[in-house]
């Protein structure tokens, strides 16, 4: 193989593994631009795995399985969001047991299915497909764009919900949410209803997430599928600095961790438990290099996680 087929084939494989990753950093991007810390984001992947799974196994259809996947993980966030606004709980506390409660439903649901694969024509839906044009071009075009219909799905939300943050007025509302709840309501926005959709939206991208691993990744059921990823979207979050442009770089360069070993394995010799804990060793770093490098455009929004009580304005 060429240097030139090896980095396309490298590229190709970061761009498929750093998806799933993709979908659960804008997420949490989402979640925390309305002020709500919800370190919850591994279990709705969970959720969104085995229900995304089970749905597309019974009924043999990938569509259906991953709109499942999606409802699941809008549904566990519905969870955390009645538990932070509504009563008010802590959301640290809340995230994790979210985390606790998916990874325990995902083993109680999946029980009878582990092992089992999906059918060849839900796999196949998920082939590769070359856009025209764009797919011709050298390097870049074999590695992104011959990819799944995911894939794709990815470039697009990535770039709708940067449009929709710094371009449109509700996205200012929203923003406004996050760095004043107080100021915002003062000036009409319904604050609770503006954190409920978009930690809604939030869970519902981490649910896709995880649909996307248990019937793309790896397309037969096993427990704890995710990996720890949704872990890895957190700090992700703080990396990109909460921007969903930058999401993409983010995901992909991580996504490139965490299969490089499977390209250098055979040429380098290092033990496979090295490779696999370099997504992790290298997310540790860069949140020491991100907390030491105090600018004011890595700042996280000045209300997350801290609760809203109107009767406090």
């Amino acid at each position: 193989m060429s240097l030139v087929s090896m980095i396309t084939f490298i590229l190709a494989g970061a761009v498929t593994a750093g998806t799933p990753l993709l979908f659960a950093t804008l997420g949490e991007i989402i979640t925390e631009k309305v002020g709500q810390l919800n370190l919850g984001v591994e279990g709705m992947m969970l959720i969104g795995a085995v229900i995304g799974f089970g749905a597309a196994l019974s009924t043999g259809n990938p569509v259906i399985g991953m709109i499942a996947g999606m409802i699941a993980g809008a549904g566990g966030a519905l969870i955390f969001a009645f538990l932070t606004i509504t009563l008010r709980a802590n959301q640290i506390v809340s995230g994790l047991s979210l985390t606790i409660f998916g990874t325990g439903f995902s083993s109680f649901l999946g029980q009878k299915m582990i092992g089992q694969a999906l059918s060849d024509s839900i796999r196949n839906s998920f082939k590769p497909m070359k856009i025209p044009l764009l797919g011709d071009i050298p390097v870049i075009g074999s590695a992104f764009f011959h990819q799944n219909i995911l894939v794709y799905a990815g470039y697009v939300a990535a770039v709708l919900m940067g449009l929709y943050m710094y371009k449109t007025r509700i996205g200012l509302n929203m923003r406004t949410v996050g760095e004043n709840p107080g100021a915002a309501d003062t000036a009409g926005i319904n604050v609770t209803m503006y954190k409920y959709l978009h930690i809604l939206l939030g869970g519902a991208l981490s649910g896709i997430a995880g649909a996307y691993m248990s019937m793309v990744t790896v397309p037969s059921w096993q427990e704890g599928v995710t990996g720890g990823r949704g872990w890895i979207a957190v700090a992700l979050v703080i990396f990109v600095t909460w921007n969903p442009y930058k999401a993409m770089l983010g995901s992909y360069f991580f996504g490139g961790l965490s299969i490089l070993g499977l390209y250098l394995q055979s040429h380098v010799p290092i033990p496979q438990s090295i490779f696999d804990m370099l997504p992790y060793l290298v997310t540790i770093i860069v949140l020491i290099m991100i907390s030491i490098k105090k600018s004011k455009e890595n700042q996280p929004p000045k209300a997350l996680g801290e609760p809203y009580f109107r009767e406090e304005r």
